[in-house]
């Protein structure tokens, strides 16, 4: 009897560079046009180097609301945040920038892959579990086959 494969089973990392694939392969996420300039953090002293990281961010966080339903931005916020670095002073906990989660989390909504929930925050569609756990499926086919 065959096993059913959800995002959990499968490592975070390959998941998120399937989805991110996938993502950019459909054409169908809007990347706005800033994000060759933004930083992803105001603790950030350069912008990424990886042209295509909004679809990076964008698979981590449709993966992290898969796992938990009903998180919002500023949960994201303090989820993808860094350590700032104050000189001589001790480093303290910065939250990410808001913008791009909030642009991530739309865009993911316009595809159909999250939703409002309605105590706030965002969770995952019936058709967003099924898109996710399709790339899982794959993941998992093509780790078996080698």
């Amino acid at each position: 009897m065959a096993r059913s494969v959800t995002v959990k089973d499968v490592h975070a990392q390959a998941f998120i560079k399937a989805y991110a694939a996938h993502l950019k392969r459909s054409g169908k996420l809007q990347v706005p046009s800033w994000t060759e300039y933004a930083k992803t953090g105001s603790y950030k002293e350069l912008c990424p180097s990886d042209p295509d990281w909004f679809y990076v961010r964008t698979a981590a966080i449709a993966r992290h609301v898969y796992i938990r339903g009903g998180v919002g931005v500023g949960a994201l916020a303090k989820r993808h945040g860094g350590s700032k670095r104050r000189g001589s002073r001790p480093n303290h906990h910065a939250d990410d920038s808001t913008n791009v989660l909030r642009k991530a989390l739309q865009g993911l909504e316009k595809l159909g892959i999250l939703e409002k929930h309605p105590d706030g925050g965002r969770r995952i569609t019936s058709a967003g579990q099924r898109d996710l756990d399709r790339i899982s499926v794959q993941l998992v086919n093509a780790a078996s086959a080698e």
